[in-house]
């Protein structure tokens, strides 16, 4: 045999030896389900329901209106914070 004839040889020996090892697998595999018997589906989870949260919408505070008394005060005193520019 030439050396070419050769590895062409055993190039297939080892494609067959691999084709064999795949098919014993696959035996393996099929007993084993076999063996765990027929498939049972799992329930599906039962989601919990949110529950949804009230908004507290906060209350609003009304402004008071300043006497005349109190705005002379505010003024007086805004106009001596700007006497020392």
């Amino acid at each position: 045999m030439t050396h070419a004839s050769m590895l062409k040889a055993r190039r297939q020996n080892q494609k067959h030896q691999r084709e064999l090892e795949v098919e014993a697998k696959q035996a393996k595999r099929l007993a084993k389900q076999a063996a765990a018997g027929p498939l049972v589906k799992k329930d599906k989870k039962v989601k919990k329901e949110k529950v949804a949260t009230e908004k507290v919408k906060p209350t609003k505070v009304k402004k008071v209106k300043l006497s005349k008394e109190e705005l002379g005060r505010q003024e007086s005193k805004k106009g001596k914070a700007g006497d020392g520019k």
